[in-house]
């Protein structure tokens, strides 16, 4: 098969279209024809040799997918050949087949295309674990949204609104300020030019925010602290601003909050299944309707991965970029 392989740690144009191995069946595993998959940070980390993958997992790149099963080894019987899906992935996404366990399978709307459905599982299983899981987001809380124009912070805005939560956002541009104003977000900062700490405290009476979705780390920290609330729950899910802290712990017996961290791809394979079905029970149902949407900035062939790369690493994109395999 064919696969976008890295030649050796570096810039996007380490990324090439080569012949790989098919992946081996395994017992409990479906075999899936790739149609679509999507970029994540976490790519462009692995790419510049930050962020291996598991133990025994690929090193091809991709993080979800979408597209056909073609083949079931063993298992529960719930999957058929020819049957859409889409899965989170530990890697293997950019390449034209993937290994998945067959519970962690999620069918794909009728109506929707592989395109759509490839900016569907990381985004939103990711948004779904921070805002309620570790979150435990409620009606009326508010919530504090980082990269709220992004793939998984686009996801976040839309699950917190239909939670009944109040969400303040942030985005880098004024145009990505409008985009996020649409989704639903009752207040909207541009990071670049705003003081969002600020923000929550005037929108909220002092209070704070209730939850906090931090992509940034270390170099947020400090306004974070001004801005939770008693008892606020702040779960890290990247570090683009670091991993070392200054945290005040005299500050949070104080006022109660937690500070919570959040990763998906290292995480058992149990743990993943658990995730996924909670997603298909209760949050699938509302992508087919339409009160979920994947947010797609664009679409480019496998082939163009490079360029892919050096979109999101310039922070053009709004949602997610797509790769057509």
């Amino acid at each position: 098969m064919k696969a976008i392989v890295i030649t050796a740690p570096g810039d996007p144009n380490v990324l090439e279209l080569k012949e790989v191995p098919d992946p081996a069946p395994r017992d409990g595993y479906a075999i899936v024809r790739v149609r679509a998959t999507a970029l994540n940070r976490a790519d462009l980390l692995q790419r510049r040799g930050f962020y291996p993958p598991p133990k025994g997992e690929t090193d091809i790149l991709g993080l979800e997918c979408a597209g056909e099963v073609e083949s079931v080894q063993g298992g529960a019987g719930t999957l058929r050949p020819g049957d859409r899906v889409m899965a989170l992935l530990p890697g293997g996404g950019y390449a034209e087949r993937v290994a998945i366990p067959e519970k962690m399978a999620i069918p794909i709307p009728e109506k929707m295309t592989f395109e759509e459905a490839a900016a569907i599982p990381e985004a939103f299983l990711t948004a779904r674990e921070a805002l309620f899981t570790l979150g435990r987001t409620q009606a009326d809380d508010t919530v504090l949204i980082h990269a709220a124009a992004g793939g998984v912070g686009s996801a976040a805005v839309q699950l917190a609104k239909q939670a009944g939560a109040r969400v303040v956002a942030t985005a880098g541009s004024d145009e990505k300020v409008e985009f996020v104003k649409k989704l639903g977000a009752n207040t909207v900062v541009n990071y670049r030019t705003e003081d969002f700490a600020e923000t929550v405290k005037s929108s909220t009476k002092g209070k704070g925010a209730d939850v906090i979705l931090d992509f940034v780390g270390a170099s947020y920290w400090p306004k974070h602290a001004t801005c939770l609330a008693v008892g606020g729950r702040c779960v890290v899910i990247g570090l683009l601003g670091g991993a070392n802290a200054d945290v005040n712990l005299g500050q949070l017996l104080q006022r109660r909050y937690q500070i919570l961290g959040l990763v998906m791809r290292s995480r058992d394979v149990s743990d993943k299944v658990a995730i996924t079905q909670r997603f298909i029970r209760e949050s699938l149902p509302l992508v087919a309707d339409g009160t979920f949407r994947p947010i797609i900035d664009s679409v480019l062939p496998l082939a163009e991965a490079a360029k892919a790369h050096e979109r999101m690493e310039a922070n053009l994109n709004t949602g997610k970029i797509v790769l057509k395999v």
